[in-house]
């Protein structure tokens, strides 16, 4: 038994036989026998915490065993979708292999989806299984939601998961049930089949480290990616700073400064020569410095978002106008950077700091009560398991956060990529873009566990509730002019959620919606086929409104949306001026190395 003495200056605890342990070692090791413990089971789960789904489910549960007509509806729906299928089953040899005619329309969903969207699908009997496949994955979407008293947090959920497991099972996925796979084998004779064996034996070995890719790649930094000329003009333990040598004669007077987001690397915005946004910009008459990222290890685990924003926003800004002395510059944060710029600049505001004559959010967040797939698996379970994982190594690493986000598009990141090369025995075709989202990065665990916290869990930002130094910032502070961009397919950051910036400033802004996804919607150089975008400005002390009637009134324009941005970018700057040095001549900002930089060949 444990006794705690009535009177003590230090925090121990006394055994019956007067042995002193302090409580806080006793506390200590308990926490950690949790941790290894979570951590045993995040690596079961692939991370994701038991319990979250376990709620959801017995919240669905409870309530379907209580609400008999929810019952009556789906043994109807099942009733009338095996019917619907029988009549195609007796109906389909009779007519054939060619073409069922009810499923010659471009109108049905089975065309509209591109694991079925082959012609051989509409042959008997793979119609059949395509059918069979679509209503049983309706069915339990529909059994899933539309519950009485469920919880929408965790209707989302079951109805997000139950879809995972159903594609799982999709006859696409088999070979003996896809015509592709089975047209591909006879044609080949079976070599599509050793050829995918072969590959995978590769993909297996590489993933566990046991084998390195041969040969030259398709794409590496400095020879074809990041490619536009520059300098590293500033170095710290989290960031280099890259200045861009000017291609024109003259350029605007403020700088153009750049915060990507430090999941992935920099040069995202800076692909090949005929994708850079970076290299556009330049080129339009503007100088540019963006933010290169350090990819943090075990010893950079207790670097915070406060460091982020010291290290990485303003220690930048002061070497930007140390090089040009511009008085103000035009600020550019992409997603988490987005995100960072924005608590930067409220800071700023609040501090009377005037240095940013513009700012601009590309599919940036800063309310996330609307931050789509992602959100229905942050709790405080999920936080605190993805703590856990974090506490042993101090980061959170890229092979964790790319399995979430594949999760988030199955079909497309898993399943399809896999029928490709394992059982049609392709090779896929590199591209930059694919490039660059195999580069991933780490995240430190103090930085990831607080952007969690108190960005995605707890609104702090949105809310009012974020500090720095002590003090909370508002970004209704925030006076400069405001672009801000969303994408239509994002699934990561949602444009009615980037959106919901209009309802958080007192600045005008003028808001882009541009086709494509998180990253290919922001990477849309003029002359990209089939890109298209809307564009409006909001004043200030203009009426609000909602992102659904704002699309309706926003007029579609073809092509891509840099362009427009550079155009509101020379509106909001001086006259053109003679090109800055690159780097001070000597000192601190003094130009170090050639662009890309160092931090960005870090794996």
């Amino acid at each position: 038994m444990l006794k705690r003495p009535a009177t003590s200056d230090t925090d121990r605890t006394v055994t019956e036989s007067g042995t002193a342990v302090d409580s806080n070692s006793v506390s200590n090791f308990y926490q950690t026998i949790d941790q290894s413990a979570h951590r045993a089971v995040a690596k079961a789960t692939s991370g994701l915490a038991p319990s979250v789904l376990a709620e959801a489910w017995m919240d669905w549960a409870v309530h379907l065993s209580v609400s008999p007509g929810k019952q009556l509806q789906l043994m109807s729906s099942a009733m009338r979708n095996a019917q619907t299928l029988w009549t195609q089953v007796l109906a389909s040899p009779m007519r054939g292999p060619q073409m069922l005619a009810s499923q010659a329309s471009g109108d049905e969903p089975d065309t509209l989806d591109r694991r079925f969207a082959d012609q051989r699908w509409r042959q008997y009997p793979f119609n059949i299984l395509s059918q069979a496949h679509r209503q049983y994955w309706q069915w339990w979407q529909e059994a899933m939601t539309g519950v009485h008293g469920v919880a929408p947090a965790h209707e989302d959920l079951m109805a997000f998961v139950t879809g995972l497991m159903i594609d799982t099972a999709s006859p696409s996925n088999f070979a003996f049930t896809n015509p592709q796979v089975i047209a591909a084998t006879v044609e080949e004779k079976g070599q599509n089949v050793v050829r995918g064996a072969k590959q995978l034996a590769e993909d297996v070995y590489r993933k566990t480290g046991k084998a390195q890719p041969a040969g030259p790649q398709p794409f590496e930094v400095g020879r074809n990616l990041a490619i536009t000329p520059g300098k590293v003009v500033f170095r710290n333990d989290l960031i280099e700073l890259i200045q861009y040598t000017p291609s024109t004669d003259t350029v605007r007077p403020e700088p153009i400064f750049i915060v990507p987001a430090w999941i992935m690397k920099y040069y995202i915005l800076d692909l090949s020569a005929t994708n850079s946004l970076v290299k556009f910009l330049v080129a339009q008459g503007f100088t540019v410095f963006i933010v290169s990222w350090k990819n943090p290890d075990a010893e950079d685990r207790d670097l915070g978002m406060e460091e982020y924003r010291q290290l990485g926003i303003m220690e930048a800004i002061d070497a930007v106008q140390a090089i040009t002395h511009a008085p103000k510059l035009h600020a550019v944060g992409y997603c988490l950077g987005g995100t960072l710029l924005a608590i930067a600049a409220a800071t700023m505001a609040r501090d009377g700091d005037e240095r940013f004559a513009t700012v601009t959010f590309l599919a940036a967040q800063i309310d996330f009560t609307e931050a789509g797939p992602l959100r229905l698996f942050i709790n405080d379970s999920q936080v605190t398991m993805i703590e856990d994982m974090m506490s042993q190594t101090g980061y959170l690493s890229s092979d964790q956060m790319a399995g979430a986000f594949a999760l988030l598009r199955a079909r497309d990141l898993i399943w399809a990529p896999a029928i490709q090369r394992y059982l049609l025995g392709l090779q896929g075709h590199s591209f930059d873009l694919m490039a660059w989202n195999a580069d991933a990065t780490r995240m430190p665990s103090r930085m990831h566990s607080e952007y969690l916290r108190w960005l995605f869990l707890n609104n702090d930002l949105a809310e009012g509730r974020y500090q720095v130094d002590n003090k909370a910032i508002a970004v209704t502070d925030i006076r400069a002019p405001i672009f801000a961009v969303g994408t239509e397919d994002d699934h990561v950051a949602p444009w009615r959620s980037v959106y919901k910036l209009h309802l958080l400033v007192d600045a005008d802004v003028t808001f882009v919606l541009t086709s494509g996804g998180h990253n290919a919607g922001i990477v849309s150089e003029p002359g990209h086929h089939d890109r298209h975008f809307r564009i409006a400005d909001t004043d200030a002390d203009a009426s609000y409104r909602s992102p659904d009637t704002w699309c309706s009134d926003t007029e579609t324009q073809a092509g891509s949306w840099w362009p427009a941005f550079t155009h509101w970018l020379e509106k909001q700057s001086g006259d053109p001026v003679a090109p800055p040095p690159l780097g001070a001549r000597s000192g601190r900002y003094a130009a170090l190395c050639d662009a890309p930089g160092t931090y960005v060949k870090q794996t």
